[in-house]
């Protein structure tokens, strides 16, 4: 397997785990932030059947999803909710990096740019939901 078409497998596992990670969070999501736990999981839906398109591009196979995924905290209500979010945008930055790192074209280097840098947003939203401080990180999706 090429190091392009096992990044692109990696990012859409990432993808997959946030996907659902923002469904198992909805209901235990604060009121206000209900809207935005439906547009975050969108464009997680977007990323991961571009990256899709992408990955069949390269010659993989497109990875199924897990039946369920291991969260880090139970899920019992707001708080709880907005830290395994702010997770999982987490591990999807993850993946976008190193997908940066490991694609051979510039187009998929864009798309894991743009895929980090969505990731980033998302994550400073749950940090200030938390009321963590900074609520940005210099570098998003470093594994340190």
């Amino acid at each position: 397997m090429s190091d392009t078409v096992a990044a692109l497998t990696e990012a859409i596992d990432a993808e997959n785990a946030a996907i659902f990670t923002y469904g198992v969070t909805t209901a235990f999501a604060g009121t206000g932030q209900r809207r935005t736990v439906g547009e975050y999981v969108a464009a997680h839906r977007i990323e991961r059947d571009q990256l899709g398109v992408d990955l069949t591009a390269a010659g993989g196979t497109l990875p199924q999803a897990a039946a369920g995924y291991t969260l880090p905290v139970e899920v019992t209500d707001p708080e709880s909710a907005a830290t395994v979010l702010l997770a999982a945008e987490q591990e999807c930055a993850r993946a976008y990096r190193a997908m940066a790192e490991r694609v051979d074209t510039a187009a998929l280097r864009r798309r894991a740019v743009d895929g980090l840098t969505g990731c980033a947003v998302r994550a400073s939203h749950w940090r200030a939901a938390l009321g963590q401080s900074p609520v940005t990180v210099a570098f998003p999706g470093d594994p340190d």
